[in-house]
Parts: C-alpha cells; structure tokens; sequence
C-alpha cells in the first residue's frame, strides 16, 4: 500500500503498522509541531455499517477517559473517499510486544507497567467501558518529560473491541486473544469490570514468570481454563497467590476491581523487587525528523516517498536490539538501521508482505504449485539473492503461498540446515483464523549460524491454507515479515 501524502490537514510519515479493520499512519501535527498517529478505517470496510460503527466507537470511548495511560484521541474525521479516521497519541517507544521481542522486563519494570495499565484499566471502567483485549500489542510506550528527565510511560491502546458496561450487560459480543481472555467473555456472557481484570492478571503472569498462563489456541479451549501452573522462578508464594485470585475462572473469586488487584500484588513484593516504580528505560532511538515541520508541498513531488524513506519503526527495533545484545550480534543490527522496506504483492494481488530492499534481489510474483497439486495458485517469493530459500547456501527471505485445504496439517517440515532444537509448533489464531507456527534457530543462513526459519501455516478461507516460509537473521524481523503478510479479496 503507498503511502497517502497527507489524511485531513496531517502530513504523513509513514505506516506505522496495519490489522484486519484498521490502517495506523505515523503524521505531524504542523499547527502543535508534533507527531500523531493516525489510524484510517480499512476501505473494504467503509461499507460494513456495522464494523464502522465499531471504529467510531473506539473513538468516543476513548474520548470519554482522560488519563496518562489510556491513549488520547486528539481529533476525528472523514477522507474524501468515506473512510473515518482517528488522530491519537503516538506511541514512540512502540508496545510491549515489541519490547518482549527483545527482552523481558525486569521485575520491578514488570510491575509498574502492571500498575500503570491498572491505572489505565480502571480510567477506563469510572468512565463505564471495558477494553476487552489487554494483552501485549495493545500495552503502548512513550516518552515523556518529567522534570528535565525522559521516562517511559505506559499507554492502553486499541478499544476495537471495547464496550460501554451498560451495553455489555445486554448484548456481547464474542472476541479477545484466547492467552488473555477470561472465560466469561469467552463463552460470550455478560461482562462487567472484573473480565478486564483476569485479563491484567494473565499479562502479570506473563511479565513475572516469563511465559503466558495459558496457550489456548482459540476462544472455546479458553472458555473452561484449567488453574495456571505455578510461575516459578523464585517469586514469592504471596505474588502467585495474588496473580492466582486474579486468574480466577468463577470471577466472584477475583479481587473487586482492578485497584484491588494492583494493590495487592504490590503488597505482596518483598526485597527482590526493590525499586518497583522503576519505568522502562527507552530503547528506541529519537528520530528528529518527528519533531520538524513538513517539507514544501510544493516540492513534495521531489521528496521520496513515505514507502522510499528509512523505516523508523525497523530502524529502532533492529538499534535496539544491537543495544540490548552488543557483542553477539556485532556490526549486522547496526548495518540493518537505514533499511528501507516496501509492500510487494503477488501478480493477481491477492498476498501482499512487506520487506527490507535486501530481500528484493529475487522476487517471483506467479502462481505456483503446491505439493500432491495439480492445480497452481497465488503465491509470492522475495529473498536476498536466487537459491535463497533451497538446501544449498541458504539465504534470507519470505514465501506466502495459497494451496488447498480443509485443516492445518499435523505436521510441519524439518530443516537440517538448522542446528537448534525446534520449538514446539504453536497452535494460535491470527484474526479469528486457526494457524499453527514453528520456529527454528540456530540455522545457517547467510553465511552466518544463528539465524531462524519460521513455517507458518493460516486456515485462511474455508477450503483454503496460506503457508509462509520466513528464513532470517533473527527472531524479531523474521516476526515482522510474518506479521506483514496481508491477503486481498478472501474475506
């Protein structure tokens, strides 16, 4: 997708990221002198009153709550082709999934970002909505000035799914991301403030144990969850114990509210979490050009495009992580830092993924033929060089291709060219569609040792798979690439 010039009277940077309903643009405010994001109505959807409805909900709950860590919307309105769009707060130290990626929190960060989505949480619900959807993604990071310093100040974000209280006790919609979903919304019962609530206690288990309470790979499995496992690693009995209330399945058994939660699980710390309102740290580099007013339009046909431009978002991710793993990774992150990427799509424009300029030395956009097939379909290759995804001198690059089938398969296949042990393959949704993962590291790929291939196979129509085929140099762009793909014209 290319970039539009400007949406309303914001000139935009770049994309910021895009989902099944819903594009974000990164603009600038020329009358503040400041960066905004801009999140515009997919128009497949413009004509769906129902789904738009939902969008401009979004906006009005949002506006309803003025709080630090709910983000703000800061204006509205509508493109000349009916789409609306919602201009908000900018997240510029990205979401908790990204930061994740990179590598965990610490203990006391894990717990003021608790306390901080909390104090989002309950902003929220005096106000008489409910998000719905706690989880990583939708936990954003920004920077803020506090007396001469530069803190990390945690955001809520993404009320797609979010519902006036007294709407939720008539009618529910069924949704949310089955890891963090309490059950009552799973089986689709009325909800009130304490759905919210198991969902921060399932993202306090994550932050603290390291790993999810829950692998449920759709909303029915997390509709009658088993008790969590213990967490482990050395936390205290009294923090499980509060984390354990807050996962309760009956939610008569939870805390009263979230403040109730937040509370007792700060109660409950002793010395290993000494400094517990310490921030995250920021980690993502500032880019002046956020803070400068938009070139000349009239000389905006001279200036490269959004698409042509450095990509931020990459850019910090892969400076980060050079930060955060300096000596393992050397040189290559920092090489990675003035990657410019692009949206390829294949010859019928039916699979769109976006990737680094260096994975368009060998691009192949026609249909293909799938294993056991007598029949081709749409398919899209892109690596670093030809040969870059066979056997032989492996390199870096994607593959997303449609093929026949009725279910996931039962088995994913085996690279030799990857010494680590395999990952167990995840079952999950993406978008309310089955899919099933496997990761595999320490390949050789590039030239280099450590590298990571990833298979991933989507239940994309009825009758319909999409499987992807990621080979890269790390986790984290390869997740990137497998969360660009994009299909047109199926749903």
């Amino acid at each position: 997708m290319s970039a539009p010039s400007s949406l309303g009277r914001y000139p935009v940077r770049r994309r910021i990221g895009a989902g099944a309903f819903a594009t974000v643009w990164l603009a600038h405010d020329e009358q503040l002198d400041s960066p905004v994001a801009i999140k515009v109505l997919a128009d497949n959807w413009t004509e769906d009153l129902h789904v738009r409805q939902r969008f401009l909900e979004e906006g009005r709950f949002l506006r309803r709550v003025e709080s630090p860590h709910v983000v703000s919307v800061y204006d509205a309105g509508e493109l000349p082709d009916g789409r609306p769009y919602l201009v908000m707060s900018y997240a510029d130290q990205g979401t908790l999934a990204d930061r994740l990626a990179l590598s965990p929190l610490t203990r006391a960060q894990a717990v003021h970002v608790i306390g901080q989505v909390g104090a989002g949480l309950h902003a929220l619900h005096q106000r008489g909505v409910l998000h719905r959807d706690v989880k990583p993604a939708n936990v954003l990071f920004r920077t803020v000035e506090l007396d001469g310093h530069s803190r990390v100040s945690t955001m809520l974000g993404d009320l797609g799914l979010g519902k006036a209280m007294d709407m939720s006790s008539r009618l529910t919609m069924i949704g949310g991301t089955p890891q963090f979903v309490a059950p009552e919304q799973a089986q689709g019962e009325a909800l009130d403030a304490r759905a919210d609530q198991f969902s921060l206690a399932a993202l306090a288990y994550l932050l603290l144990a390291g790993r999810a309470p829950y692998e449920h790979a759709s909303l029915t499995a997390a509709a009658d969850p088993p008790p969590p496992a213990p967490m482990g690693d050395g936390l205290p009995e009294a923090v499980e114990a509060v984390v354990r209330r807050g996962l309760a399945a009956d939610r008569d058994d939870r805390f009263p509210d979230v403040p109730a939660f937040v509370a007792a699980l700060k109660s409950a710390l002793d010395g290993s979490f000494a400094g517990a309102d310490e921030a995250p740290t920021a980690w993502i580099p500032p880019d002046p050009s956020l803070t400068q007013l938009a070139p000349d339009p009239l000389a905006s046909a001279e200036e490269p495009t959004v698409d042509e431009r450095p990509s931020t978002r990459r850019r910090w991710a892969l400076v980060g992580a050079a930060a955060l793993m300096i000596g393992l990774l050397g040189g290559f992150a920092l090489e990675q830092s003035t990657t410019t990427h692009q949206q390829l799509v294949d010859s019928e424009g039916r699979i769109g993924v976006t990737v680094t300029d260096r994975w368009t030395a060998a691009v192949d956009d026609e249909r293909w033929v799938p294993p056991d097939s007598e029949v081709d379909y749409p398919s899209l290759s892109a690596g670093s060089g030809v040969g870059w995804n066979e056997d032989e001198d492996p390199g870096h690059g994607v593959f997303a291709g449609l093929m026949r089938g009725d279910d996931l398969p039962t088995r994913m296949p085996q690279h030799p060219e990857c010494d680590g042990p395999p990952r167990e393959p995840i079952d999950h949704e993406i978008d309310g569609d089955d899919a099933l993962t496997a990761t595999f590291t320490g390949c050789a790929l590039a030239g280099r040792e450590d590298g990571v291939t990833v298979e991933r196979v989507v239940h994309a129509t009825a009758n319909q798979l999409l499987w992807v085929q990621v080979r890269a140099g790390d986790l984290l762009t390869a997740n990137r690439v497998l969360d660009s793909v994009e299909l047109f014209g199926l749903r």
